[in-house]
């Protein structure tokens, strides 16, 4: 547990806090002293997240949202700010997949993937930044992935979505540099979480994480000084940087 709460008091808002790496920004966030806003769509895992984060004398407030509707997307920004105080820190976490060769992949997928990794993305990103450029302060770190600087077999949609979070990152950096709002992202190389432990575990994960660099996986706490880093008030010098948190992973 950190002991630096340079997060006392402000708010921050965690999108697809239900499970993996959502669930641990949350944890260490309220950690850090930031009051936070738990989203996702599965309400028994958010209810059960603000229970723990309250039993370790944090705040948390959960919201059942789904990223893919813009409107939604602006009526949880407003009732968060309501409900909790004025916006300091979106995490656009949230993320889902497609796996499979390109020419199998339907526009069923295309959607699926693009609704959530990028459209959800988007208008998260512009509903926090509409309530943070009046008080011309903010930070917004978005979760883009290894697979938005380099690409995989059988992963093209996941790739394609992360290389659009990494240039809206940078475009609404420019954008927003002059009003205050910083706007980063972190790039997690392969981290073990309950969708993919089972694969790593297995003898073919085994074998691919021998082509990493330290043949090792990582940990979602491995993102935590990065996060904290990102989140802080004195990272103000900071902004429009794309940093790969991969243990070396991208140079298998």
């Amino acid at each position: 547990m950190t002991t630096h709460r340079p997060l006392e008091g402000r708010v921050a808002f965690v999108t697809g806090a239900t499970s993996g790496l959502g669930q641990r920004f949350a944890v260490i966030l309220a950690e850090a002293g930031a009051r936070v806003v738990i989203s996702g769509r599965r309400q028994e895992r958010l209810a059960a997240l603000a229970d723990e984060i309250s039993a370790n004398g944090g705040t948390a407030v959960p919201l059942i949202l789904d990223v893919t509707d813009p409107a939604a997307v602006q009526a949880a920004v407003a009732e968060a700010e309501a409900r909790v105080g004025p916006l300091w820190l979106l995490v656009n976490n949230s993320g889902v997949s497609a796996t499979g060769p390109a020419e199998t992949m339907s526009e069923g997928d295309y959607d699926f993937v693009m609704d959530t990794n990028v459209k959800g993305a988007y208008f998260m990103a512009q509903a926090a930044g509409r309530a943070m450029l009046p008080r011309k302060e903010g930070r917004i770190i978005n979760v883009a992935s290894l697979l938005g600087v380099r690409v995989l077999g059988q992963l093209s949609l996941y790739a394609m979505s992360k290389a659009a979070v990494i240039q809206m990152t940078k475009a609404l950096a420019l954008e927003w540099a002059r009003h205050g709002i910083n706007v980063n992202a972190i790039c997690p190389g392969y981290i073990e979480t309950e969708m993919n432990s089972d694969y790593f575990r297995s003898d073919n994960g085994q074998a691919f994480m021998k082509r990493f660099p330290r043949r090792r996986i990582g940990q979602p706490e491995d993102l935590d000084g990065m996060m904290l880093t990102l989140a802080d008030p004195a990272s103000r010098f900071t902004t429009g940087a794309i940093i790969s948190v991969d243990d070396g992973q991208q140079f298998m």
